[in-house]
């Protein structure tokens, strides 16, 4: 019986311990709290992405909306399906060195990425302009 446990705490901490960041989150903006949107978090070639994939529409928004504001690449481009964050390379248990676009301003800003040590279905994303930065909490959807 000792066996079993042991083996069990084993697995469950081995199981815990692989939380990824990976995956679908629900983004929350930290000065409303309203939920915005459902990034799905993914690794391509060694670094991370993240697109997003559905949107919680403010009235007179529509699905349609595309980036406007937008200064690269992504100008014009519809926010439904648009790659958010770009190139996040891991250091350790975050994820960083990379890009993040808010595509309400068209801003992009310096990137860091950790799950919260309290809770790995929750997502730490800071988003830095030179020594400034915001930090929101994103949701896993599972």
């Amino acid at each position: 019986m000792k066996y079993l446990l042991t083996l069990a705490l084993v697995f469950a901490s081995a199981a815990f311990a692989a939380q990824s960041v990976t995956g679908k989150w629900k983004s929350i903006d930290d000065q409303t709290e309203e939920a915005r949107s459902i990034v799905e978090i993914y690794t391509k070639n060694g670094k991370l992405y993240g697109r997003i994939v559905d949107m919680f529409l403010r009235p007179g928004e529509t699905m349609e909306a595309t980036c406007e504001l937008c200064e690269d690449d992504r100008t014009g481009e519809p926010i439904l399906g648009m790659e958010i964050i770009r190139s996040m390379e891991k250091d350790g248990d975050t994820w960083e060195d990379g890009t993040i676009l808010d595509p309400e301003k068209g801003e992009t800003y310096d990137c860091k990425i950790w799950l919260d040590e309290d809770d790995p279905d929750l997502l730490k994303v800071r988003g830095y302009l030179y020594m400034f930065y915001r930090t929101q909490t994103w949701q896993r959807v599972k």
